[in-house]
């Protein structure tokens, strides 16, 4: 699966307008009200990782291949650059 941020994007508003809709009955507003939480509390947690991504990159643009020990994820195990 590739997924990109505007795809969440997509979610929360496709979300926000499923909370929207009128003439719910409560037990559709209480059912919406906990779908939309877990969305959020997903949306917030990839919105975290993509924030420490964003924070690794920079990391490595300033400091180069010096800081890949410390960013496995980026780097190999030896914290030389990839090939």
């Amino acid at each position: 699966m590739k997924n990109k941020m505007s795809d969440l994007n997509n979610h929360l508003f496709a979300q926000l307008e499923r909370l929207a809709v009128k003439n719910m009955t409560p037990e559709q507003i209480e059912s919406e009200v906990k779908r939309t939480d877990a969305i959020v509390s997903l949306a917030d947690q990839v919105s975290r990782n993509a924030d420490l991504q964003l924070k690794a990159a920079k990391l490595y643009a300033e400091h180069g291949a010096a800081v890949l020990p410390h960013l496995p994820q980026i780097g190999n195990d030896k914290g030389s650059e990839k090939e």
